[in-house]
């Protein structure tokens, strides 16, 4: 019987995750003998009832794309951050009850730190999937001004082909919340006008594979100060960490 506590991720596919490789990597460091984590990938989040039962060591599981929203069905309860942005990418496993959290709107409002020395005007969001709505949290939380940006435009959610002088004045920080550029699709990228950046523009993409997307790349050039998705990710990690061990 394995005698170790498991903590773990679900997602698909989960072949070039981050959590694995940074959770064993900081068990190793820290001289934690007895957790291990482990990758499950689902082809559909409804296995993830078989994998509780298959795995009665468990007691967390970080959740990924595609499945922070509906994962949700699957549990029996939510805490009000979770609640109030809709998605999860933390489980807690206790008394085979199973609680949803979310830390990406911490690992995002850290991340902000890190590039603003105070709250632009305003921040465009690009994309609307379950990625951004801890993003957009964490903005309301400053009081930070929004716009979402989308392929799919519809009532107060604008198209690529709006973006132009006047709303990147207004709305100086970007947020790139999509996973263009990711690896292996490194030569994909938001479809904004990159021209048109400057110096008054921070740039924020959530993909950390590369390190410098195409998007943060060009942003770069341009003048912007921009950040990329990895300290973003090691913050929801750790606090992803302290909520399976209090």
């Amino acid at each position: 019987m394995n005698s170790k506590k498991t903590v773990g991720l679900i997602g698909f596919p989960l072949s070039h995750s981050f959590s694995r490789k940074y959770f064993t990597e900081k068990f190793r460091k820290e001289g934690i003998k007895d957790y291990e984590y482990l990758n499950f990938e689902l082809e559909d989040i409804s296995e993830i009832m078989k994998v509780i039962k298959s795995n009665p060591e468990l007691v967390g599981l970080n959740v990924t794309i595609p499945y922070k929203e509906s994962v949700i069905t699957y549990l029996d309860g939510l805490s009000a951050e979770a609640e109030e942005i809709g998605a999860v990418n933390t489980i807690c496993i206790k008394n085979k009850k199973l609680s949803g959290h979310n830390t990406d709107h911490i690992g995002f409002s850290k991340t902000l730190d890190l590039i603003l020395d105070e709250n632009p005007s305003g921040a465009l969001i690009l994309g609307t999937g379950g990625a951004s709505r801890a993003v957009e949290f964490s903005l309301i939380k400053r009081g930070i001004p929004f716009l979402y940006i989308s392929r799919k435009p519809s009532g107060n959610i604008l198209s690529y082909n709006e973006i132009e002088v006047d709303i990147l004045k207004r709305y100086p920080l970007l947020i790139n919340t999509t996973p263009l550029g990711m690896y292996p699709h490194i030569n994909s990228m938001p479809d904004i006008p990159y021209d048109l950046l400057g110096r008054e523009n921070c740039m924020i993409d959530l993909v950390y594979n590369p390190i410098k997307t195409l998007f943060l790349e060009l942003g770069e050039k341009s003048g912007a100060r921009i950040q990329n998705g990895l300290p973003m990710l090691e913050y929801q990690a750790e606090a992803s960490w302290e909520l399976w061990t209090k």
